[in-house]
């Protein structure tokens, strides 16, 4: 290798690994929403009928089979197959997911943007353990 190439190398390669590390997700708090009550997000889903067309862990019925089953949603890594799994981006995606995934089955949900929080914060204890 040509004394120019090894420093191209050199000066590069530090700047790839960085952009590497910044790919992936941090391993701790990557779905912490301050203020969200997980809580609360439950008994939304409930009210809200989600079960309708979701199947939850813990809510015997209804078990709807429309939408995919929730259960190990906190470890997907995209929203709708589509957006990134942010907890900016699913809190949106909850309230009105047309806006966020224009072709989408998923109808708008009539809640407010601190009800559409809490189901994420609901949507984000559902691990696969």
């Amino acid at each position: 290798m040509s004394e120019a190439r090894r420093a191209i190398t050199a000066r590069a390669l530090p700047a790839t690994l960085l952009l590497l590390a910044a790919c992936k997700p941090p391993p701790e708090g990557r779905h912490h929403m301050p203020g969200a009550d997980a809580a609360a997000g439950r008994a939304i889903v409930e009210r809200a009928a989600c079960g309708s067309c979701h199947a939850f862990p813990g809510l015997g019925w209804p078990r709807g089979t429309v939408g995919p089953a929730l259960d190990g949603f906190a470890d997907q890594t995209l929203i709708s197959g589509r957006v990134p799994n942010r907890p900016d981006l699913l809190a949106a995606f909850v309230r009105n997911a047309p806006a966020v995934v224009p072709d989408t089955a998923m109808p708008p949900i009539p809640i407010t943007e601190e009800e559409a929080r809490d189901v994420a914060a609901y949507l984000y204890t559902l691990d696969g353990d």
